[in-house]
């Protein structure tokens, strides 16, 4: 038999029994959408957690220290470089970071505390400088006023807990300005000619007695504009490991000439150098990207920490979860493969007649197997579409319903499902799978079936 007469044949005797064959269907299409809306909702988590992630710059990021100044945020990792020479981390090693293959991004952390004066009021607290690529961090949406207009500008945006303890009304600060008193790094040989000045900072000699390396650190007086104020801590997905609630553009942090702990390690032994930064950041491509990175870095001589342990783990749990959703989902496919099997069950007995016919006819024990196989699949195929689009209006619900509640909670909306276009192809072969296997009881029998016994049955 042709499988055009097949698929006839099917759809024919799907239409007789219209009311009992679109309830089955039905059945496998509930299974399906209940499969499909537990596997989008993992899907969704673990795709809103990636690019929640992601956005933090955590997971793309390597982050250097110098060997004598590395602790890691807590404690060396345990694959940390075998001790050996250590080398500064300045502007040179800054070079260098930056011509490694698929290194997108290289800035130093300037960290640094200071007393911050505003309207007669003097807080301390640490001050960070943000790269212009801190830009599209999620820690800035929803805040109270703006970015900082360029990357030089001599603009502050704060932390809002920070801005609590300057006045009672923090959006109130937009606009105004305030003052920071930090310790500057000044290179001597700068003021070589003022007797005055270098005898009030070295407290004795004359300018000719001078190194040429030499440095002082002195008082100095920075005023800034704020522009904004932010619930969340920028500085976590910098690599600054949170902390900071004064945050500038790095390059203008980079222009106070700030002191480091390296600086003043430098004056108490009378070695200075040239400055450097306690640690940087290395952004990459891609994740994936960060161990060869992170082998080459430690190759110059330098520590390095990142989280991919820590992404490793993340993908392990969303994967356990993904497998629990979809074994809860598969319950309902296996509930609605019973209906299939007593609809194909009960055409049996209502059909003997015609298969008596057919195969006296010369239709072959395969031919009727095969056709009520096409029947089966044929009800998986329709439900399964069905299913996918009706799991798809369920997790849109489920977004629309999360969406509406954050709102109410004064938080930004957020998708929590989510049907890639290998899911609801997978959902809909698994639905005909599944239907196909329904189908080999009841198609076998009907192939069993006697020609004589079939006609003679009515």
């Amino acid at each position: 038999m042709r499988t055009r007469d097949l698929g006839e044949l099917a759809v024919r005797n799907l239409r007789e029994a219209v009311l009992r064959n679109s309830l089955t269907t039905l059945g496998v299409a509930v299974g399906v959408a209940s499969l499909v809306a537990m596997l989008s909702l993992g899907v969704g988590l673990q795709t809103l957690a990636s690019q929640r992630l992601t956005r933090s710059g955590l997971f793309d990021a390597v982050f250097v220290t110098s060997q004598r100044n590395f602790r890691g945020p807590r404690q060396p990792p345990p694959d940390a470089a075998p001790k050996r020479d250590s080398r500064p981390l300045d502007d040179d090693a800054r070079q260098q970071f930056s011509k490694l293959s698929n290194v997108t991004e290289v800035y130093p952390q300037i960290r640094f505390i200071t007393d911050v004066r505003y309207a007669g009021k003097s807080e301390s607290t640490s001050v960070l400088g943000l790269p212009d690529s801190s830009r599209s961090s999620g820690a800035f949406e929803g805040m109270t006023g703006v970015y900082f207009s360029s990357p030089t500008a001599e603009e502050a945006i704060l932390q809002m807990e920070f801005a609590k303890l300057l006045t009672d009304q923090p959006p109130s600060l937009v606009g105004k300005n305030l003052t920071l008193r930090y310790a500057e790094r000044v290179a001597l040989s700068k003021y070589a000619d003022d007797e005055a000045l270098l005898d009030a900072m070295m407290g004795s000699g004359k300018p000719g007695g001078i190194s040429p390396g030499s440095i002082s650190i002195v008082p100095h007086e920075k005023t800034l504009r704020i522009v904004g104020i932010t619930e969340s801590d920028p500085s976590a997905g910098i690599g600054g490991f949170g902390g900071a609630r004064v945050y500038l553009p790095l390059k203008t942090a980079e222009q106070l000439h700030v002191a480091q702990p390296d600086d003043v390690q430098a004056l108490l032994s009378g070695n200075p150098a040239k400055p450097s930064y306690m640690a940087m950041t290395v952004r990459v491509r891609s994740p994936k990207d960060v161990p060869q990175v992170e082998a080459a870095i430690k190759q110059l001589g330098f520590a390095t920490f990142s989280l991919l342990d820590a992404t490793k783990s993340l993908r392990l749990v969303f994967t356990v979860f993904d497998l629990f959703l979809g074994l809860f989902g598969s319950l309902a496919l296996t509930v609605a493969s019973l209906g299939i099997i007593n609809t194909l069950v009960m055409a049996i007995l209502e059909r003997r007649r015609e298969i008596g016919i057919l195969k006296a006819l010369g239709a072959t024990d395969r031919d009727v197997r095969s056709l009520f196989f096409a029947e089966a699949g044929a009800m998986g195929l329709f439900g399964g579409f069905f299913g996918v689009a009706l799991g798809w209006l369920i997790g849109s619900a489920l977004t629309w319903g999360t969406t509406i509640y954050l709102h109410r909670q004064n938080l930004p909306g957020v998708k929590i499902s989510y049907v890639p276009w290998w899911l609801a192809l997978s959902a809909i072969a698994f639905a005909i799978i599944v239907s196909l296997i329904a189908g080999l009881y009841p198609a076998s029998r009907a192939a069993r079936l006697n020609p004589v016994e079939a006609l003679r049955y009515e």
